[in-house]
């Protein structure tokens, strides 16, 4: 695997309609206005008080001094001391205000983010890494607290700063004035045209800063294979191609933004530069004295200043604003369990099922199953059978409504499942897998995932039904064992039977089974095939199995071929057919 985002997706990216600020105002600045305002209001506090030491030079150098007024002096000293802790106790005020709600909306919105991922269909995570949507949750929200922070309310009060400062540098001296504003004008137009060239580039760095940190949380995740098929090298080149593609990103926008700088600082020192000359001539004329050539010093300066800074913040802006276009995007995006179309809820279900003619693709044209049929009545087994890739896990799929058909229709007690509301169905829905996923913490914790108020007795009727407890008895901390990241610390039977108590404490009407019994030895098949014969009692249940010892009881056995069902029945009666089944099961048996 390459990190290589192509020209066409880089396009796509930079050519997707941006997020609008008119949407980030309504979605996160407007509900907060009264925060907002706040922060205004102590801004342009802030800025009328750092309008004052400007004055006060002037007086001091061209009234104060001359006069040797000391009772003014000692005035003039009282109110720029004010205005000095004026300005400190509102940057105090602003800062805490400000930054304490940008990380409350940080926090709230990737509480909304994580949660709308979690409404999204399964195929959306089979179509992205784990660590790139963690980067969507983590990162790419990060920048809307430049928004309601103090970058936005920075930007407003900088721009009334610098607005005031203008009209007084104008009326103090309007033919100086206009050889600072044509430098700033052209400052201005460069840096408007560097923030249009930055936000596309934001927008690719966080698809592959997604792309890197996915492939890295893979890798860590993945450490043991890549350690026994001493592929550690092979990940290292793969990151550091990554990681060069993400400076090469980054060197892009460092270009732009040095563009800025540099010419920040050669067109502003340039007007410094005749504003001295300018000044210089008048003060020699005896048109300028020299308090007021401090005065208009001071406060170009606090006009300008507002100006770079603005720069700085209207960087962090446009990277907000493309990380918040992911985010959009993503907000966006159609739910698994789409109330307009999932409007029936069950109150009680049966568990009758059945496929009427269903065809599904995963991609566009590429049918994977083709018209197939059956019924599953309440309470039966129904197991699927066949060579890999033939189908199996997609029919299991449908009938736990992780998918929909593209034609044909699943029904679950005579109701479309595609209409059904998802809350409803899956409450009673329970999955065994393969290779179950298992949260780092407790056994405890994880067999009681589905049901954390279980009682204790509930509890420990499922421990024994899956035969959990006998290796837990063996560990010191029984049931308080820690079993790592994944359960990493315990066997692939081990984790398979918690799976299953966990399954079994669920108690569900509709049990997905898919190779259940693949990880594990002998002994383990045997109890665990106790525990499953027990699970099943009375459950509508799929089973997906390899091994056909382990379904010869069931009450239907479908067997699967490129996507459609070449066999039906039951053991005994597909042996007798002698055909794929009977060739199945006899390779088997010989091995």
């Amino acid at each position: 695997m390459k990190f290589d985002i192509s020209r066409e997706l880089q396009l796509h990216i930079m050519s997707k309609k941006k997020v609008s600020f008119g949407w980030a105002f309504k979605e996160f600045i407007w509900p907060r206005r009264g925060i907002v305002s706040i922060g205004l209001i102590l801004i342009l506090i802030r800025s009328l008080s750092g309008l004052v030491l400007p004055y006060a030079s002037k007086f001091l150098l061209d009234d104060i001094i001359p006069q040797k007024d000391r009772q003014a002096l000692t005035l003039l000293l009282i109110i720029v001391v004010a205005s000095i802790i004026v300005q400190a106790t509102t940057s105090f005020a602003l800062v805490r205000l400000l930054s304490v709600e940008a990380q409350h909306l940080i926090k709230v919105l990737r509480t909304k983010v994580q949660k709308k991922l979690l409404t999204l269909p399964v195929s959306f995570f089979d179509n992205n890494k784990s660590g790139a949507l963690v980067s969507r949750v983590m990162t790419d929200v990060e920048g809307v607290r430049n928004l309601v922070g103090t970058g936005l309310v920075q930007l407003i009060g900088g721009s009334v700063t610098s607005i005031l400062s203008l009209i007084i540098l104008i009326r103090m001296n309007a033919w100086m004035t206009l050889f600072v504003i044509v430098p700033v004008i052209i400052f201005a137009f460069i840096a408007f045209k560097a923030f249009g060239y930055i936000r596309p580039i934001f927008r690719v760095r966080g698809k592959i800063n997604a792309e890197v940190t996915g492939r890295l949380t893979e890798t860590l995740n993945g450490v043991r294979v890549i350690k026994g098929f001493n592929a550690e090298q092979q990940e290292s080149e793969l990151f550091e191609e990554g990681a060069n593609r993400l400076f090469l990103n980054v060197k892009k926008s460092l270009t732009a933004t040095a563009l800025m700088t540099s010419s920040s600082t050669f067109l502003i020192g340039l007007a410094s530069a005749s504003i001295m000359g300018i000044g210089g001539y008048y003060m020699m004329g005896g048109d300028m004295t020299t308090g007021e050539f401090l005065s208009f010093t001071l406060f170009l300066g606090f006009m300008i200043a507002p100006i770079v800074q603005m720069g700085n913040i209207g960087s962090q802006l446009t990277e907000a604003m493309a990380g918040l276009d992911r985010t959009e995007e993503l907000m966006h995006m159609n739910e698994e369990d789409d109330p307009e179309q999932r409007t029936v809820v069950l109150e009680d279900i049966h568990g009758d099922i059945v496929f009427d003619n269903v065809s599904f693709a995963y991609e566009e044209n590429k049918e994977v199953l083709h018209n197939v049929s059956f019924h599953a009545p309440r309470g039966n087994v129904v197991a699927l059978v066949g060579s890999s890739g033939s189908g199996k896990t997609t029919i299991a799929s449908l009938a736990a409504s992780f998918l929909t058909p593209i034609s044909g229709t699943v029904t679950i007690d005579g109701t479309d499942l595609s209409t059904v509301n998802l809350n409803s169905y899956r409450k009673d829905l329970g999955v065994v897998l393969q290779d179950d996923f298992l949260y780092e913490g407790t056994i405890r914790e994880n067999i009681l995932f589905p049901r954390p108020d279980a009682t204790e007795e509930e509890l420990l009727a499922a421990v024994k039904g899956a035969y959990v407890d006998e290796f837990t008895d063996k560990f010191d901390e029984g049931l308080d064992t820690l079993i790592g990241e994944r359960g990493v610390k315990l066997s692939g039977g081990q984790r398979q039977r918690i799976s299953i108590a966990r399954a079994l404490l669920a108690n569900p009407k509709i049990i997905i089974l898919d190779e259940a019994t693949s990880n594990l030895d002998t002994e383990s098949e045997l109890f665990i095939q106790k525990s499953l014969n027990d699970l099943m009692k009375d459950r509508t249940t799929f089973v997906i199995a390899h091994r056909l010892s382990t379904i010869q009881k069931a009450d239907q056995i479908l067997v699967i071929e490129d996507g459609r069902i070449v066999e039906e029945g039951q053991h005994e009666e597909l042996l007798a057919k002698k055909g794929r089944y009977y060739d199945l099961y006899t390779y088997q048996s010989r091995i």
